[in-house]
């Protein structure tokens, strides 16, 4: 009863992912500014992470949350010289 619970919820949890997903890619393709799309891109690349995690969890595979960690901080890196890049030039 419980796994099936789980399994219920972390569904729901990735449906509402994939929604907003969808919004912020939207958001992606029509953002007026560069720092609209900059700031749709983390959010795409965190709410990609909330997807590894949902997988590692319902593949019961504890490895799929290094990888998630991996690409977070490349993630990060890559915003952070992206907004350097707009903010004065590299």
């Amino acid at each position: 009863m419980a796994e099936q619970l789980f399994v219920l919820l972390i569904g729901l949890a990735a449906v509402l992912t994939a929604c907003g997903f969808l919004l912020t890619l939207l958001r992606f393709v029509k953002g007026p500014s560069s720092a609209d799309r900059v700031v749709a891109f983390d959010v795409l690349t965190i709410i990609s992470i909330s997807g590894i995690i949902f997988a590692a969890l319902m593949a019961d595979r504890i490895i799929y949350l290094d990888v998630a960690l991996v690409y977070a901080l490349l993630s990060f890196l890559g915003v952070i010289v992206v907004a350097r890049y707009l903010e004065r030039g590299l």
